[in-house]
């Protein structure tokens, strides 16, 4: 069983860190002060090495770095990391500033601490490779026992099978429901019925089980839950509610008062909001100093291609539904202000003007909105504003179509890079946004980045 020998595993990864560490830490050394030789190290450099790896491990620690990953993309992995690996840093300066230790080099803990990091991120790559390709293989399993052959614990199932990487392998059933007893689901066995379960635990070999019982069969979770804690068996519950939520719920705590959060939002958490600002504040900075000498040819194409102004401001509802100005390059005709405010652009508008036209299909005329994610009415990445006429028509006909004003509106999104723009389905485009919002990490946001440049900035249904 994967129990007995999950306490090696985690030996293991402790160990394969603190090796990672430790090159890192010798590789700093010899890059910045070009020792050849351990005996020229000094005493100092041999401490360094006795405290700040351990510390640095013990901060993992406490940060969940050595929880379990089998089942998390290693996106997530690696922001857990990077997060870990930040405070550990921030732990070893203070550390070295308290005591004053001016025979250190800085330098070198500065090479340590970013090798250390960009070593920690490959070992960890490859061994979630090597032990995702031996769980294919039938290796490293979990073995989970479903309690409850209904539609709950058979999509379960279905999901387990779908990833045959996460090195979880279903053993069979337990229903109450004689016609299904004796008979198999998804391929697997149902064993009997609840009352088995206590059974099962004593003489199979069952890492966890997954309790997957309607709504109506409340009573049972007590007896199931007490079996499995007695036999020493992780229980994990899929809540039957789950199809009536309508996000992905996080348990909260009011007072040791358990409470359901039907959402879990990231970027509600302060310091997650503090990294997505300060990336908005680079990007954009970085945005309008490179792009500036095209904005001002553009601004001179508009000028003398049709009279009005250079910019096109829009009024358009972005966080907590509160409107903000949004910025264009102005790629049509001056024209009546409350016309444009509740008409969409059709392929062969006749407000257009060509030079326009050409900066619609290019995207270009979007850069301006670097100065709204500047001044911090926009994101750089985000699900797309809309104007306060149309969100009033689809915050009615469009289900969770408000949720998007939970974060902020962004230039780009989830669901442009995945073709969900221009005249195509509002309701598709919500479902990309409620998954950015549900799923944001800063990796996420630099992958939509990335997708824009190869997908987005050019787009057919951009007219």
């Amino acid at each position: 069983m994967i129990k007995k020998h999950q306490r090696l595993f985690n030996i293991m990864q402790v160990s394969l860190d603190a090796l990672s560490l430790l090159v890192a830490y010798t590789g700093a050394i010899v890059f910045k002060l070009n020792i050849t030789g351990f005996a020229g190290f000094g005493f100092v450099y041999y401490w360094g090495a006795l405290w700040m790896v351990p510390l640095l491990l013990v901060v993992y620690h406490f940060m969940d770095v050595y929880s379990p990953m089998r089942s998390r993309m290693y996106r997530k992995e690696v922001l857990m990391i990077v997060r870990a690996h930040f405070m550990g840093i921030v732990t070893i300066y203070s550390v070295l500033f308290l005591n004053k230790d001016i025979q250190y080099s800085r330098e070198v803990s500065l090479l340590f601490a970013l090798s250390g990091l960009c070593l920690i991120l490959v070992e960890r790559y490859f061994v979630r490779k090597t032990l995702r390709y031996l769980r294919k293989k039938g290796y490293n399993q979990k073995h989970l026992l479903i309690v409850g052959a209904g539609p709950v614990g058979v999509e379960f199932a279905h999901k387990v099978n779908a990833h045959r990487d996460f090195g979880y392998n279903v053993i069979g059933f337990l229903d109450d429901d004689e016609s299904k007893q004796q008979g198999k689901v998804v391929g697997k066995p149902v064993m009997g019925c609840c009352s088995l379960l206590p059974r099962l635990l004593e003489n199979r070999s069952i890492d966890e089980v997954v309790v997957a019982l309607p709504l109506n069969a409340y009573g049972k979770y007590g007896g199931i839950v007490d079996g499995c804690e007695k036999a020493g068996v992780r229980v994990r519950i899929i809540p039957d509610y789950n199809k009536y939520l309508p996000g992905s719920p996080v348990i909260e705590e009011f007072d040791g008062i358990p409470l359901l959060n039907i959402r879990k939002i990231p970027l509600d958490d302060p310091f997650n909001r503090f990294v997505k600002r300060t990336f908005d504040l680079a990007v954009s900075s970085l945005a309008l100093l490179i792009t500036s000498p095209v904005m001002i040819v553009i601004a001179a194409g508009i000028k003398l291609t049709s009279p009005g102004p250079v910019f096109f401001r829009q009024s358009r509802i972005g966080l907590n539904n509160r409107p903000f100005d949004m910025l264009k390059f102005r790629s049509m005709c001056v024209a009546d202000d409350a016309r444009a405010a509740t008409t969409w652009t059709t392929p062969n508008d006749p407000r257009k003007t060509q030079f326009g036209s050409f900066l619609r299909k290019t995207s270009l005329d979007e850069l301006p909105q670097f100065f709204n994610v500047f001044t911090g009415s926009m994101s750089v990445v985000g699900p797309r504003p809309e104007r306060p006429f149309f969100v009033e028509q689809f915050r009615e006909d469009v289900p969770k179509y408000m949720v998007k004003h939970q974060v902020k509106p962004g230039i780009t999104g989830w669901a442009q890079v995945n073709g969900w723009r221009g005249d195509t389905s509002i309701e598709k485009r919500i479902e990309c946004d409620i998954y950015y919002i549900e799923n944001w990490d800063l990796l996420f946001d630099v992958k939509i980045m990335f997708l824009t440049v190869f997908r987005g900035l050019i787009n057919k249904n951009a007219y």
